[in-house]
């Protein structure tokens, strides 16, 4: 028997990258390869890269750098570099650093296999006309009790400092009848709360049996398989929340009472140059029709400081948007160019200028998010098990506010639902202990 070849894949950035990860691993299993967590028992190295965050193809070539040594004591070593990075910088990729044999976009990824196959270097960074999705074997959860189900991918909205148009290309949204049965065939595997993601989730137009369907019509369907307890989706556009997808919030169930709704700025002068299309006026009255529906409703966001051109006054009005929401978390970080998007061309605000800003928004993120898991405590609240913790007797899951929680239960199992009362609040997480009866 033929021993089993070793996939690794390091992936970095966005949920939409975890489950791209999930999908090559599946399709380099039907080519007889397993997962490993150790990069030097590899037969093949995998990086699935983001370009939103800063640095992000210094950080690659950094990886592939320590690589080096690896591909030169085992020349049948395979190097590849998918996701955002490999789409922006293609054949540049291989110039720089010979060791990689395959550059694979976001859109591509399908033809992984095929590429290994044929040997030598490869890139494909097209954006094809098939369907990926038709292309790629069927998931396997192994017993996981979440998931993330892709819905949609690309982004037309062209906000000034985002690379996403460019490497991820225009909005597509998957047929609902497929969806609909991915996520029916996860229930079956013992999945109970799956995430729908896409670039710009919420701008979701599938084709349906009926003409195309809205987000919030298909999350009332996909609400109603039995067994899904639990549906979430991100990441969400605040032009893209119509009435229906609002009124969801208040009368399904199963779509738990978090969401992630990136703003970017306080300031209308700052989101004009952003090209959002929307102020912080309509985004503050957007979160009080959202809670007015919901008001359990914790929120979360992303926040960019030091855009081109932000004054103290441009700073000081996002801290009181900050203030007016009171967020339960976000994720906040200084602007850096992304090459070919409009916002590169402009001068940058002084670095040390930056750094105070996301210092102070950082300190006051973390306040709202320490007292909002404060609040928690004495609650009780459910609980999905989806691991075993670190401490013996203990499961780790998450709340229905997306909250990690820590519980201490012997008896846990993985995939359960458990009652459990809060009983205090950690840096990142919460701790809590059964309730019986």
């Amino acid at each position: 028997m033929t021993e089993a070849k070793k996939l690794f894949i390091k992936t970095y950035g966005c949920q939409m990258n975890v489950y791209d990860s999930e999908r090559m691993a599946q399709a380099m299993g039907a080519e007889g390869y397993v997962l490993t967590e150790v990069q030097e028992d590899a037969d093949m190295v995998l990086l699935n890269t983001c370009h939103i965050r800063e640095k992000a193809s210094e950080k690659l070539y950094s990886d592939l750098g320590r690589l080096k040594p690896l591909k030169a004591a085992r020349p049948d070593l395979k190097v590849g570099v998918a996701g955002c990075v490999a789409q922006a910088e293609g054949d540049e990729i291989i110039r720089r650093m010979p060791l990689v044999d395959i550059v694979v976009g976001p859109q591509a990824y399908h033809r992984l296999p095929q590429l290994v196959r044929q040997g030598g270097s490869a890139v494909d960074t097209e954006f094809p006309a098939e369907d990926k999705f038709d292309h790629l074997p069927e998931r396997k959860t192994e017993g996981r009790p979440t998931a993330f189900l892709t819905v949609q991918e690309g982004c037309d909205k062209f906000c000034a400092f985002c690379v996403v148009p460019y490497t991820r290309g225009a909005e597509v949204s998957r047929p609902v009848e497929r969806l609909l049965k991915e996520a029916r065939d996860l229930v079956a595997k013992g999945v109970r709360d799956i995430s729908l993601l896409g670039q710009n989730v919420n701008a979701y137009h599938g084709q349906g049996p009926d003409g195309d369907w809205t987000l919030s019509r298909l999350l009332r369907e996909m609400a109603a398989i039995p067994g899904l307890d639990r549906l979430r989706y991100t990441t969400s556009h605040p032009n893209d929340m119509d009435d229906d997808l609002i009124a969801a919030h208040g009368d399904l169930p199963a779509l738990m009472p978090y969401l992630h709704l990136p703003v970017q700025s306080g300031s209308d002068r700052i989101l004009k140059a952003m090209n959002r299309k929307h102020t912080a006026e309509q985004y503050l009255r957007l979160i009080e029709r959202l809670r007015a529906a919901r008001p359990d409703l914790i929120f979360s966001s992303d926040f960019i400081v030091g855009f081109p051109g932000e004054s103290d006054a441009d700073h000081q009005a996002t801290l009181d948007l900050i203030r007016a929401v009171n967020f339960g978390s976000a994720y906040s970080f200084k602007y850096s160019a992304r090459p070919g998007t409009p916002a590169a061309e402009k001068a940058p605000v002084e670095d040390e200028v930056s750094d105070a800003r996301l210092q102070e928004l950082q300190a006051l993120i973390t306040a709202q998010q320490r007292a909002t898991q404060e609040a928690m405590v004495g609650r009780v609240v459910h609980v999905l098990y989806e691991k075993v913790g670190r401490k013996e007797g203990q499961m780790l899951g998450k709340s229905d506010h997306l909250h990690a929680v820590h519980v201490d239960d012997p008896t846990g199992r993985i995939g359960q639902m458990a009652r459990v009362k809060i009983t205090a609040s950690m840096t990142n997480s919460l701790s809590a202990v059964p309730v019986t009866g």
